[in-house]
């Protein structure tokens, strides 16, 4: 007998609960029911994809939801670079997308824009063993939830073991001034690093505010004054000047495709990248032996004496202007359900690190060594913010690649430290008011 979709958007929750790896229901909430409006169609925006089996996944698994209530969804892609731009447009003009998968605190710049969607996310972090505290960040304003936690792309150094073996280093330097070292040796070898300083909205990001943190600095303390005008922040471009002066020329222009194509092509024998890297050559002959020497592990740490990494998160933004609210709230709740959750986790081979606690128990985190410096991103991230709120001025700063322009202008010589910090301290300064 077919199923209705009044039965299916009433029992579709419990019944992903009870099949994905063991995960129960839980009955402390009620459960939302969301029915499709009359005619329903919806659009989704989504970033392109690295690894083909996360957009696989994600297809497959809306199909299941047009099978099963009749809403039929589009998919759209845009490039990385292109989702920050075009997300802003559709909330500005109250048209386009229902739905865009953002980046980072991207929700916070238009909150009046966007449907509050807490009925749900309550539901499901009750469910599923609650929200990673950096994703709920990112998709929350006030106590409300204001875009769904979709996932973190854990970002981790990878690197050629050969070459590194070959550059008189056994085994990866766990702190920056070994980092340093290995970056000359294999300078010196002919097998240079590379890292990011162009606009790339995840690795130069993730890379700029790694060199930052790990020296100590930040843009801002708790009460949001602009603090990056710092002898911490100073180390840390210096350090970043000296890391350059090692790397392959051009970096100050890469995007987040740009270090994949040097590393896969063997231009740079250590970058950082998502688990896409590994992948990418994996499945291509022609680059075995390069994807059997590859290696992952987290940052080096720095004088901080901690790990302190950005990682990259995406959020499911879901407009105001949607003619079919209904609809979008009923594809995100079966979007983030067990079964399919679960299925997108293990299709994007770990490229897709999960929102919700429940499923860090999802196999593909232990079916592959490469996998392991990825599986906590989730609950390691720190936000782009910190060490203030996340809110307007956060998600201007990162829009606006404050700090990645800052270790930019630096490292080319096109300002001295100083001054570049000065910069950088001007700019944030006009979205922190304080």
């Amino acid at each position: 007998m077919p199923i209705k979709r009044r039965d299916f958007l009433a029992t579709s929750a419990a019944l992903a609960g009870v099949a994905g790896l063991g995960i129960r229901p839980s009955f402390a909430q009620a459960e939302p029911s969301y029915k499709p409006e009359e005619g329903a169609s919806l659009r989704l925006l989504r970033w392109t994809p690295f690894v083909k089996g996360d957009e696989d996944a994600w297809i497959a698994n809306t199909k299941k939801f047009t099978e099963t209530t009749g809403v039929e969804v589009r998919i759209d892609k845009e490039s990385w670079e292109d989702i920050r731009p075009k997300a802003a447009v559709a909330a500005n003009v109250g048209s386009g997308p229902d739905m865009v998968m953002c980046w980072f605190d991207d929700a916070h710049q238009y909150p009046d824009k966007l449907v509050d969607v807490t009925e749900l996310a309550d539901y499901l972090g009750n469910k599923y063993g609650g929200w990673y505290d950096g994703l709920k960040g990112y998709a929350s304003r006030e106590g409300q939830f204001i875009a769904m936690p979709l996932a973190a792309i854990g970002n981790a150094v990878c690197y050629r073991e050969s070459h590194m073996k070959a550059a008189g280093f056994s085994e990866f330097p766990k702190d920056t001034a070994g980092f340093l070292e290995l970056c000359k040796a294999l300078k010196a070898k002919g097998t240079p690093a590379g890292f990011p300083h162009g606009k790339a909205v995840g690795d130069g990001n993730n890379y700029a505010h790694w060199l930052l943190w790990s020296h100590g600095g930040k843009m801002v303390d708790e009460s949001g004054k602009v603090m990056i005008n710092s002898p911490e922040t100073l180390a840390a471009v210096n350090y970043a000047k000296s890391l350059y002066e090692t790397f392959i020329p051009g970096t100050e222009s890469w995007l987040d495709i740009n270090n994949n194509r040097a590393f896969l092509a063997g231009q740079v024998s250590l970058t950082a990248n998502g688990v896409s890297l590994y992948y990418a050559a994996k499945k291509d002959p022609a680059l075995a032996e390069l994807a059997a020497d590859i290696r992952t592990t987290n940052f080096p740490i720095g004088p901080v004496g901690q790990s302190v990494e950005l990682h990259q998160t995406s959020s499911i933004l879901l407009f105001k202007h949607s003619k079919y609210p209904e609809a979008a709230k009923a594809y995100l709740k079966f979007m983030m359900e067990a079964d399919q959750m679960n299925a997108w986790i293990e299709g994007s081979s770990a490229y897709c690190c999960q929102p919700l606690k429940a499923f860090a128990d999802n196999p593909v985190w232990t079916s592959d060594p490469i996998h392991a410096p990825y599986a906590r991103a989730s609950e390691t991230l720190r936000p782009n913010g910190y060490a203030g709120p996340l809110g307007y001025a956060s998600a201007g700063v990162m829009a606006d690649y404050v700090l990645v322009d800052m270790f930019a202008s630096a490292v080319t010589g096109q300002a001295t430290p100083e001054d570049a910090i000065v910069e950088a301290e001007r700019r944030a300064n006009r979205y922190y008011r304080v």
